[in-house]
C-alpha cells in the first residue's frame, strides 16, 4: 500500500498540483497585503478617514453596552455584529486576484501564440541565386532558369 501511495504522489500531475497550491497560497497573501496595506488606506482616507476593516453593523449590544469605538471593541464586549467592512476587503481582494490571474493567463496565451507563430514560419520557398525567382524549398533545380540549386538543409 505504501508503494502505491508513493507512486501516486510522485506522479508529475500531483507534484504540479501541489506546487500550484503552494504558489497560490503565497500569491493570496501578497494580494491580501496589497489590498489591506496599500489600496485600502488611501481609499479610506478619501472617504473621510474610514477604515473598511472597522465597518460593522451592530445587531445586538454586548456587555458593556455600546457605542463601540472599533470592531475589536464590539467583539470583545460580545456584541452580535455583521462585519461588512471585512467583507468589502475580501471582495476587493478577490477582484484583485481575478485581475492578476486574468493578466497572467492573458500573457501566457500571448506568449504561446507568439511561439506557435514563430514555429509555423518555417520557410516554404527559397530564392534562386541565378534568376532571383521564388522556388520551393525542396527544389534542386530552378523551374525558371533550370540552374542546379543547393539541396535544402535537413
Amino acid at each position: 500500500m505504501w508503494k502505491e501511495f508513493k507512486a501516486f504522489v510522485m506522479r508529475g500531475n500531483v507534484l504540479d498540483m501541489a506546487i500550484g497550491i503552494m504558489l497560490g497560497s503565497a500569491f493570496t497573501k501578497i494580494v491580501q497585503s496589497l489590498v489591506n496595506d496599500v489600496l485600502m488606506p488611501p481609499i479610506g482616507l478619501l472617504l473621510s478617514r474610514v477604515d473598511f476593516a472597522d465597518l460593522y453593523l451592530l445587531l445586538k449590544q454586548g456587555s458593556p453596552a455600546g457605542p463601540y469605538s472599533s470592531l475589536v471593541a464590539a467583539q470583545e464586549a460580545g456584541a452580535v455584529i455583521i462585519s461588512y467592512g471585512r467583507f468589502i476587503n475580501t471582495i476587493i481582494s478577490f477582484l484583485m486576484m481575478c485581475v492578476a490571474l486574468f493578466l497572467i493567463v492573458g500573457g501566457q496565451k500571448r506568449l504561446q501564440a507568439k511561439r506557435e507563430k514563430s514555429a509555423k514560419q518555417v520557410p516554404s520557398q527559397k530564392v534562386c541565386p541565378y534568376c532571383r525567382s521564388q522556388v520551393p524549398i525542396e527544389a534542386t533545380r530552378c523551374p525558371y532558369c533550370t540552374s542546379y540549386l543547393e539541396q535544402a538543409p535537413a
